[in-house]
């Protein structure tokens, strides 16, 4: 048998390379650019028109000349996987843009630094990860680096500062650390980019001072963008030197002293953001010629006075939050803009929509399509009338005018996390109701570097575009050819039969895939061991234990991962590759049948990001296994004690907070029936490669029955310290019980302290420390060290309250999951984390490789594997 399925799954895997090589990207070794196409490893999510020996041969995405790839551009076409040191091998290569494909991710090879030709480089949007390489430096060409929105960390590279020809530098939205580099006798630094027109480094860590060797009066700077970095120091008076600098964004910089009085002479300066800064002094703009100048905003500094304006001057000065309020109340209190209108839709242009096919809207023209979505992202608009909706129908009117783009709806616009405006977008198609690669391409890079307007710089994140204009069979047969179709026909008959065979013998064997067991999954469950009846599975395999001894290689103490009470845990990996862990009981410690029966079928049918996700069990020769995605980040229990060396940051505990919330507010209030966990604490929730929390073991859940029943009655199960009293005391299990359970582990979060810990209950030691009127609730001494005390933990009262209003004594008093949601996603926006999610959505992995300890990141508790969003910084003790 075994035999037969290695034959038939190899065979399998043959086929599917020759006949589909849409599914994976795989180029001839007859074109020279075979061995460069080969090293980006990608893997789509769906097919493309990548089929032949040719790339140059109409390929989506790749352009070439004279038989030599020179352009490769694919946006948001769903791909995954690596770059790889072959990258240098396209040597012809002058435009590479691989822009919102968010499963892109590893590091970009040094080896990129041989792409001499390469006048474009883009990658706005993925979730590339470690340095960027100082082979950079050599793309003499290179005239575009984008780089925003990834995971690059480490320091600029000063190399970049021997691109002569570049005019444009974004790196926004990175963890890139350290100064801002400039030249020395032995390197080089940006202030050699005399052409740059664009400094775009906000959003990073960087420090400072800014060197005042930065600017000079031979640049073409018009944005320096530098907002929330850690520059500190002063600004340097030689950025009044820069004759083209229009926007200054410096918010949240910790810039301190005087602003430069010449400055404000900059003939083209329009916009100047530095706010929540320390600048003090006086603001004197009165000796100023520039009558452009629209927007001062020093919200939240230290000036002490301002200066009268000249009446001919047209601009908008915000002072809220500083000293000068006393004196002079005009430029503070009700000066500054108003919120956006997050309801604002574009509204249909005089027409009434008729009813569209289920994969289509209606566009504000009432034509049928389906659009092009993504996100605008406006990193340092000016002040405006945000509740203005014309400022929304100029955008949507400009949008509008490209040439794919028959009509723009534009929805959402709001002020993000980072404080940036955004709104969301849908394209609609010219003439047809799809786009096609070449439309989607031409919208994104004239969005991002060619469309003119006064609300520059901003940037594009589309979504992927899952819908494109299909080629009809016609134009695919005739480019291909009658001879090359017949022998493809006959291969695909070929294939389908073998296809028919693999399914056949494998569906006996397995069952993967159905909703239900299959024959031998049913006669290995053991009906005599209170387990009730098979149990009824979606997405989720049975595993013979031959399969799982041969992926642990026979359970060997080398794949051992993890052990306690209940057994121990596995490393494993399958035929595919993918890593697996596989839960093991010991047998006198085994559920019983019906938790073993209810934590699978629990697993198999809830489907959310922030749950654990049950891949298979094996129930057979007296063995009970549950098998799950591994995940290398171990438990959070392991991570606040500082077993698993992972030291968590405020932000990531407000993150993995909100994600656990999220779990339940889940199970709670999406799910028919509602679940109850009944055993949330740290050692249940989860941390995958990126930190996003995820909530495992439900051997002890609870369904809630009808809609009538507000409680279970039912044993007292759990853990003790997390227990809700209410339940304990009544054995009435509700949603609420989960709550208070929820609140203990928001306490153990910010003190790194068991539950009850040397006779102490946390709950009660912190009721009794804790002072309103003092700063942090005068919780000092009960902080976990690691959590950032010395530094800003901002909404860190609101943290202690919605807490301790989760352990409540009566449940009547706690909030839902839902309302607990709401309030940490209004926390989050205080620090600066993005909230934005759905939790609604189905379970998904983002999967962005993260280097971690070797040590093992299993405790004793930890058995369920997972994996998750978001993209935070990994800091290890």
């Amino acid at each position: 048998m075994c035999f037969r399925k290695l034959i038939m799954d190899q065979l399998l895997e043959v086929l599917l390379f020759l006949f589909f090589p849409t599914l994976v990207i795989s180029f001839s070794n007859n074109h020279p650019d075979t061995t460069g196409l080969n090293s980006f490893q990608w893997r789509s999510s769906r097919p493309h028109n990548w089929e032949g020996s040719d790339p140059c041969a109409n390929w989506d995405g790749i352009t070439c000349n004279q038989s030599r790839v020179t352009t490769i551009r694919i946006h948001s076409m769903g791909l995954s996987g690596v770059l790889s040191e072959d990258i240098a091998q396209l040597s012809e290569l002058e435009i590479l843009d691989l822009s919102s494909n968010k499963e892109l991710t590893g590091p970009l090879p040094q080896s990129i630094g041989n792409l001499k030709k390469l006048t474009k480089l883009i990658l706005v949007g993925c979730n590339f990860t470690g340095q960027i390489p100082y082979s950079i430096g050599s793309l003499q060409k290179l005239e575009f680096l984008s780089l925003n929105s990834n995971m690059f960390k480490g320091s600029i590279p000063a190399s970049i500062g021997n691109l002569s020809k570049l005019t444009w530098l974004d790196i926004t939205a990175n963890y890139i650390e350290g100064p801002i580099p400039v030249s020395t006798r032995t390197s080089s630094g940006l202030d050699r980019l005399l052409l740059c027109q664009h400094f775009h480094l906000g959003k990073n860590n960087l420090t400072g001072p800014i060197p005042d060797e930065l600017f000079s009066s031979e640049m073409s700077l018009q944005h320096l963008l530098l907002d929330g970095n850690k520059l500190g120091g002063t600004i340097p008076t030689t950025l009044a030197l820069v004759p083209n600098l229009s926007i200054l964004s410096m918010d949240n910089t910790h810039l301190t002293g005087q602003i430069p009085q010449e400055l404000f002479s900059l003939r083209k300066l329009v916009t100047v953001k530095l706010k929540n800064n320390t600048l003090d002094g006086t603001l004197d703009i009165s000796s100023s010629y520039n009558k452009d100048l629209k927007l001062i905003d020093l919200r939240s500094n230290n000036i002490t006075d301002i200066n009268d304006v000249d009446e001919e001057h047209d601009v908008q000065i915000l002072l809220d939050n500083n000293p000068a309020c006393e004196k002079n109340s005009m430029y503070c209190s009700g000066r500054s803009a108003s919120e956006p209108d997050s309801l604002y839709v574009t509204e249909h242009n005089n027409c009434s929509p008729s009813p569209c096919d289920s994969n289509q809207i209606p566009s504000p023209n009432c034509r049928c399509a389906i659009p092009f979505k993504g996100i605008l992202i406006f990193t340092a608009i000016p002040i405006l009338d945000l509740g203005n909706t014309s400022r929304y129908n100029d955008i949507e009117k400009a949008l509008s005018k490209l040439p794919p783009v028959d009509s723009v709806s534009l929805s959402n616009p709001e002020i993000n996390n980072d404080e940036y405006f955004q709104v969301s977008l849908s394209f609609f198609p010219k003439g047809k109701d799809h786009f096609n690669q070449t439309d989607v391409l031409s919208i994104s890079e004239t969005i991002n570097f060619d469309l003119p307007g006064p609300y520059r710089p901003f940037y594009f994140i589309s979504e992927s575009y899952e819908n494109y204009e299909e080629v009809t069979k016609e134009s695919k047969w005739s480019r291909i050819g009658i001879d090359i179709g017949v022998a493809a026909g006959v291969s695909v008959i070929v294939l389908l039969l073998f296809v028919g065979v693999y399914v056949f013998f494998h569906k006996r064997r397995a069952g993967t895939g159905s909703d239900t067991l299959t024959m031998n999954a049913t006669r290995f469950w053991d009906a005599t061991s209170s387990s009730g009846s098979v149990p009824q599975l979606k997405g989720t395999r049975w595993f013979s234990f031959t399969e799982l001894k041969k992926y642990t290689n026979n359970f060997s103490t080398e794949n051992e991962i993890g052990s306690g009470g209940y057994g121990k845990v596995y490393r494993g990996n399958l035929p595919t590759g993918e890593m697996i862990a596989i839960k093991r009981a010991t047998r006198g410690s085994m559920q019983g049948g019906i938790e073993f029966k209810t934590e699978i079928e629990l697993l198999s049918t809830v489907h959310h990001k922030n749950l654990v996700r049950l891949l298979g069990f094996c129930l057979a020769k007296g063995e009970q296994m549950l098998v799950y995605e591994y995940v290398p980040n171990g438990n959070l229990k392991d991570a606040l004690s500082g077993k698993s060396r992972i030291r968590l940051d405020w932000i990531q505990r407000l993150k993995v907070t909100l994600d656990t919330a999220r779990g339940l507010a889940y199970l709670h209030e999406l799910v028919n029936p509602p679940i109850i966990h009944r055993d949330i604490k740290s050692a249940n929730v989860l941390l995958d490669n990126r930190l996003n929390a995820k909530v495992a073991d439900f051997g002890l859940s609870k369904l809630m029955g009808n809609d009538e029943q507000d409680h279970v009655s039912t044993q007292v199960k759990g853990t003790m310290g997390y227990l809700d009293p209410e339940y304990y005391m009544t054995q009435q299990l509700t949603e609420k019980s989960d709550v208070y359970s929820f609140g203990v582990l928001m306490l153990e979060l910010i003190t790194a302290r068991k539950p009850i810990e040397r006779g102490v209950y946390i709950v009660k030691l912190v009721r009794e420390t804790m002072d309103e009127n003092k700063d942090l609730y005068n919780l000092h001494a009960l902080l976990d060290p690691a959590i950032g005390v010395g530094t800003r933990l901002n909404g860190f009262e609101r943290f202690v309250d919605l807490a301790m209003t989760c352990v409540e004594n009566q449940r009547a008093d706690r909030p839902t999951m839902g309302q607990v949601v709401k309030e940490i996603e209004r926390i989050s926006k205080l620090v600066g984390l993005n909230p934005t999610d759905d939790s609604r959505s189905t379970s998904s992995t983002y999967g962005v490789s993260i280097k971690v300890s070797s040590s093992n990141p299993y405790s004793e508790e930890s058995f369920s594997m997972s994996g998750g969003s978001s993209a935070p910084k990994i800091e290890y003790c």
